[in-house]
């Protein structure tokens, strides 16, 4: 059995095209400045493209440590892998590789991993106690659209264009507290070579925040795109607006002590593990739950009458 196809989302396939457009502007930007300046960008883009090889390919174990979630067998939580599996079915995917629990009573979830042969969907105690039988489907639905449209993939390379930027910051700090740049005599060109360091020291800068505002817009959207995936797969949107609402309001009863052992890995939870409104807009790895909720009953209301939703 395959999930019904309510029609495509043309407006959110756009805005995530044109942010990827934008990052490939922000990326010839950045290797015009390190042309200009006679920077070997070779060494830079070594540099980062290790790092990035290292989240791409341990992220997985990265995010089991730091949430302390355990993998379970299907003996322990029968129904769990039984409901994984089915939607996994349905949306013409593998089952994830390995199914675990957060034990905590911080309701959430997350799904990493670089493929779905490699993936991992996790779940939290407290998500299992407050939410009922549709609405965990429904949050496993979202889960399991992240890893069939590869999500962390798509946003561990995207972040390629963050780890060059600061990697380079980083080097050009700790070359002017040693005299790397401009410390010579000026009739050697040493003034002349403070500037264009200053120059590219500013330009890196304003790379790096720009690059950073599109990849949270860019993880924004695939969190949409997540949603609608979840409720398309299930056929129940308001199941994972309920369940989005319960989750978003007790997040304010959690302890704050509680919060923190899990929001180091706000950017691949279900909801991020936060209170109040203490994080811009702009550098926020997911909307607002108002505003999922909307695109939700949006998506009710379309499915209601019959015809394909569209943003």
């Amino acid at each position: 059995m395959r999930q019904p196809n309510y029609g495509k989302d043309t407006g959110l396939t756009l805005r995530i095209m044109f942010t990827m457009f934008m990052l490939g502007i922000v990326w010839v930007v950045f290797m015009g400045l390190l042309f200009w300046a006679g920077i070997p960008w070779f060494f830079i883009m070594g540099f980062a493209v290790v790092g990035v090889l290292f989240q791409y390919f341990s992220s997985e174990k990265i995010v089991l440590m730091t949430t302390g979630a355990r993998e379970v067998s299907p003996e322990e939580e029968p129904w769990l892998h039984s409901t994984v599996e089915r939607l996994a079915q349905m949306a013409d995917m593998p089952k994830p590789g390995k199914i675990a629990i957060m034990e905590t009573h911080v309701p959430n979830a997350f799904a990493t991993g670089r493929s779905p042969n490699h993936a991992i969907v996790a779940v939290s105690r407290g998500l299992l106690s407050r939410l009922d039988q549709r609405e965990i489907e429904a949050v496993l639905g979202h889960e399991l659209t992240h890893v069939k449209n590869r999500d962390v993939a798509v946003m561990t390379w995207a972040s390629l264009i963050v780890i060059a930027a600061g990697y380079l910051l980083q080097m050009m700090f700790w070359m002017s507290l040693f005299g790397g740049f401009g410390g010579r005599d000026r009739r050697e060109g040493g003034g002349n070579m403070m500037m264009i360091m200053l120059a590219v020291y500013v330009g890196t800068w304003a790379i790096y925040l720009i690059a950073q505002v599109l990849i949270m817009a860019l993880s924004r959207y695939r969190e949409f795109a997540a949603d609608r995936g979840g409720a398309m797969l299930t056929g129940a949107p308001m199941q994972l607006a309920s369940a989005l609402s319960k989750i978003s309001n007790d997040m304010y009863r959690i302890p704050e002590q509680d919060l923190r052992n899990v929001e180091h890995a706000n950017a691949f939870m279900f909801v991020p593990a936060l209170k109040g409104n203490n994080v811009a807009k702009l550098l926020s790895s997911h909307p607002t739950t108002e505003k999922r909720i909307e695109k939700l009953q949006e998506m009710q209301r379309e499915m209601d009458r019959g015809f394909p939703y569209r943003a």
